[in-house]
């Protein structure tokens, strides 16, 4: 479930974002899959995800990138700007597992922050990063 409003919160070099645990559900899957137009058998249809060697559905990389995004604005705040969103997909994320993403402030200048982010699961890192966000006071 999604936390309340989002305080706005300093970025300082070293703060580390508190972890955010998501249950990956074949409905987040699958609806993650649709949203964004991947309609790549893999992302909704379990058999055909087994005869390709998968043990069932997995979340798409559009998916991952949007729940990295709401971990960052959910920390600073909804006026927080994403600017830039660079990641990799390792382990991938099927149904019943857990995502938990953590992160930690790299640089701060001018309003704008890096953020290292990470996120694991039951089979390892599903994904690592860098998220370039423009801070709610530099937003304004």
């Amino acid at each position: 479930m999604r936390p309340g409003p989002a305080r706005v919160r300093p970025a300082r070099v070293g703060v580390e974002l508190p972890p955010l645990e998501i249950p990956v559900t074949r409905t987040l899957i699958v609806a993650g899959a649709i949203a964004s137009r991947d309609y790549q058998d893999v992302h909704h249809d379990a058999e055909l995800a087994r005869s390709k060697g998968s043990p069932d559905v997995f979340m798409n990389i559009l998916t991952t990138n949007g729940l990295v995004g709401r971990y960052i604005t959910d920390f600073f705040g909804e006026r927080a700007v994403l600017r830039k969103v660079a990641i990799r997909l390792g382990a991938p994320n099927h149904p019943g597992d857990t995502l938990v993403l953590s992160g930690t402030v790299l640089s701060v200048e001018d309003g704008v922050a890096e953020v290292s982010v990470v996120g694991v699961n039951a089979l390892g890192r599903h994904v690592t990063g860098t998220v370039t966000v423009t801070l709610p006071e530099a937003a304004g």
